[in-house]
């Protein structure tokens, strides 16, 4: 029964040939459409999304299968689909870990669909899009509650090295110096902490306490950001 299930629906014939029939190639195209659809929506669990990204996921399935299906069999259109899509420039903006992972799983399910094996698309489809649910709901690498990126710009003449220690005493559990930079022709320089606060209704008071320091220049407190989701 699972042999049958993970079978191609592709016979011998088509798949030396590449004369699929109208039938099959429709219930290829349903399947991709359909395990397209599921994937977008997996993108849409705890995450921020445009339209055109849930329809190029939802799409991108059927768009695979079918250049696979032309392709199936047949060497020299596969040079010439190769040649054409090497003329296709595309620029956008890096994404997320997350959309390159959706991305990679929506052209493995119409790679699968291309060839016939709706079993296996379906398959690692449910496996894959279990496991990334539940990836995404668990509490697994997500900031330690009240952790903040401080950002403090100084003069010059101050010397950073422990004129906030008392405050961060004070109002802070951890924090720890992430870099220095300097800035506006070295007359400033902006320090970045990463600091964990004993109470977040204490965060102004904090604040405050820092601008008497600084000399009332920039100051940020937000939530911090790895920078590393991108690929």
């Amino acid at each position: 029964m699972l042999d049958l299930f993970f079978s191609s629906v592709l016979d011998n014939a088509e798949a030396v040939t590449s004369n699929i029939n109208s039938k099959t190639f429709l219930l290829c195209t349903l399947c991709s459409v359909l395990l397209g659809a599921a994937i977008a929506f997996l993108f849409t669990i705890k995450n921020t999304y445009t339209k055109s990204f849930l329809i190029t996921l939802a799409l991108l399935p059927a768009i695979v299968q079918s250049v696979i299906m032309l392709v199936n069999g047949n060497l020299g259109t596969g040079v010439a689909v190769m040649g054409a899509f090497s003329l296709v420039k595309f620029r956008s903006a890096p994404g997320s870990a997350k959309e390159i992972c959706l991305i990679f799983l929506a052209m493995a399910v119409g790679l699968a669909t291309g060839t016939g094996y709706l079993g296996y698309a379906v398959a690692f489809t449910l496996i894959l899009g279990v496991l990334y649910v539940i990836y995404t709901v668990s509490p697994l690498g997500e900031q330690k509650p009240g952790e903040k990126a401080l950002r403090i710009t100084i003069p010059e003449g101050l010397d950073y090295s422990g004129i906030f220690d008392d405050l961060f005493e004070k109002y802070t559990s951890s924090h720890v110096l992430e870099s220095v930079k300097t800035s506006n022709m070295g007359s400033l320089f902006k320090l970045h902490y990463t600091v964990k606060l004993h109470s977040e209704s204490e965060e102004k008071q904090f604040l405050d306490a820092i601008r008497c320091r600084n000399g009332n220049l920039e100051i940020s407190c937000a939530r911090p950001k790895t920078g590393n989701d991108e690929l």
